[in-house]
């Protein structure tokens, strides 16, 4: 995620922070500095933001790990001012085994607040309730009330929600799982509705989580109906088998040739009949703006990329495109070059797909 800066790593997840996620701190540390007009209670405000977002890590780690052991990696966890976002190659296949990642997040909060409530209790610390409020109070009661919190709102059944995807795995236990994302999507829709209703006349930031969760209700479902529309078809019938390639000692002005000559925007790059790179077009401006023309695009072609094989199935092959983020993928036939897959062209198929669907009604 662009401006992000990474913190370091846990079980080989990479950890980063939002630029944004600053703007929390030196508001929190603002607001305190105004209220006591003292350093202790300024750096009392930073500390527990720090540890409340200390929790939101260990969240995500929840769902990454038991992720990890359904054989399904965890590319990175970006600390946001909302939250945090762990960004997992794919969601499961099996409803059982999404239901407990789904849980294993929420869950490690309310082991957070069980130890933070037991200790409290042992030294004999707890406070009545009504005494205390979310901004002031003791530091570890505050921060025991704020997990509780976190595992009532992340288990409200709506995407992207932890709660949306339980309502889903359980679902889908039942039903097809399309059927079943559209009807937790609905949900989702209807409960962000609510939200939006009572924050019109009560708080603003409750409109904010409305629109959120629509989104991202509408996104998972359309997603999912994507994924299900690909089901079945081979790569091959939606490749790209009209393209351009270029060769390791071509230059960027064969490049920009090609690319001001048609539509085609990223090129593989061969070496007789094996793909050796790929040039997007992103890499292609960057390097005319430092390099010049007449570098060779041996020097700037990306040479980790992914591949497909033609009978390859376009549902697995779209799924592993969104999650390493690649907009043009190379096709092989026996490791020979035959086409090109873009997230444009799967697009395109969908739609001429959809209108012969029609046309047979």
């Amino acid at each position: 995620m662009k401006w992000s800066w990474k913190l370091g790593e846990i079980a080989g997840i990479g950890i980063y922070i939002h630029a944004t996620f600053l703007l929390v701190i030196g508001w929190v540390g603002l607001t305190h500095w105004r209220e006591g007009q003292s350093l202790e209670a300024t750096l009392v405000g930073i500390g527990f933001v720090l540890a409340l977002f200390g929790c939101v890590l260990l969240h995500e780690l929840g769902h990454s790990l038991t992720a990890k052991k359904y054989g399904i990696k965890t590319r990175d966890i970006t600390l946001l001012p909302i939250g945090g976002v762990a960004r997992l190659e794919r969601m499961p296949d099996d409803p059982k085994q999404e239901l407990w990642v789904a849980l294993m997040g929420p869950a490690v909060n309310v082991v957070i607040a069980a130890v933070l409530f037991i200790s409290l209790f042992l030294t004999n610390s707890l406070v009545p309730l009504e005494s205390m409020e979310m901004t002031s109070g003791p530091f570890w009661e505050r921060l025991m009330m704020v997990n509780l919190f976190l595992v009532a709102f992340n288990m409200i059944p709506a995407f992207p929600m932890d709660g949306g995807r339980v309502l889903r795995a359980l679902l889908a236990t039942r039903l097809a799982y399309t059927k079943a994302t559209h009807i937790a999507a609905t949900i989702g829709q209807g409960i962000a509705f609510i939200f939006g209703f009572i924050g019109l006349f009560t708080n603003p930031f409750l409109v904010f989580i409305a629109l959120f969760v629509w989104i991202g209700a509408a996104q998972e479902s359309s997603m999912v109906q994507i994924q299900s529309s690909l089901d079945g078809i081979p790569v091959n019938q939606a490749m790209i088998t009209n393209f351009r390639t270029l060769l390791p000692l071509s230059t960027l002005a064969d490049a920009v040739e090609l690319t001001l000559s048609g539509s085609q925007q990223d090129f593989p790059v061969v070496e007789g009949e094996r793909v050796v790179g790929v040039l997007v077009q992103g890499d292609l401006l960057v390097a005319l703006a430092q390099q010049g023309k007449d570098t060779p695009v041996s020097g700037v072609m990306q040479t980790d990329f992914e591949t497909a094989e033609a009978f390859e199935m376009l549902q697995t092959l779209f799924v592993r495109m969104q999650s390493c983020n690649c907009r043009t993928v190379p096709v092989t036939r026996f490791g020979r070059l035959v086409g090109l897959i873009t997230m444009e062209n799967i697009g395109e198929f969908l739609r001429i797909e959809a209108a012969l669907s029609q046309k047979k009604l």
